[in-house]
């Protein structure tokens, strides 16, 4: 891959919501990471007067992964989450109309297919880390996903 063309998906990534690209050519393969700025954490001291004003927005808006966290830590211990590993659209099935990849109550075994997330027009397959039962399906067809959301339970 010549040093333009890698510079322009490096450009790409770095302008976009996309966290990771990988791409892979007769030449190689070349995967782009882009770098995750942590939030904050809470600040546990007393807060003065006059800070707490300006603290109070960040503190009402929790984080989307705030409430996603409680649903995990009230999961049994045979309960596995399968996790998106990028940023796309989630869809349970191959085309519309199609027959979804997996239902609850569907036994899987790892490596089958349970649903394909789209990102930058590439149909991307996500398969099972674990053998199991689909317990719970926790994202709608057609819904858009971050790196580390979880998809779907697995028992």
């Amino acid at each position: 891959m010549d040093l333009r063309k890698l510079k322009t998906l490096i450009d790409l990534v770095s302008d976009s919501n996309v966290s990771e690209l990988e791409i892979t050519e007769a030449e190689g393969k070349v995967r782009i990471v882009k770098a995750m700025v942590a939030a904050p954490a809470p600040v546990q001291a007393p807060i003065q007067p006059a800070v707490a004003v300006a603290a109070a927005p960040v503190a009402l808006a929790p984080a989307p992964a705030a409430a996603e966290a409680l649903s995990v830590e009230q999961l049994p211990d045979t309960s596995h989450r399968v996790t998106s590993p990028m940023v796309g659209t989630f869809y349970r099935s191959a085309s519309p109309g199609a027959k979804a990849f997996v239902e609850v109550g569907d036994t899987v075994k790892e490596g089958d297919t349970i649903c394909i997330i789209e990102a930058m027009k590439i149909l991307n397959e996500i398969e099972a880390d674990k053998s199991g039962t689909v317990k719970e399906i926790l994202c709608e067809n057609g819904q858009a996903v971050e790196y580390g959301q979880a998809l779907l339970i697995i028992e």
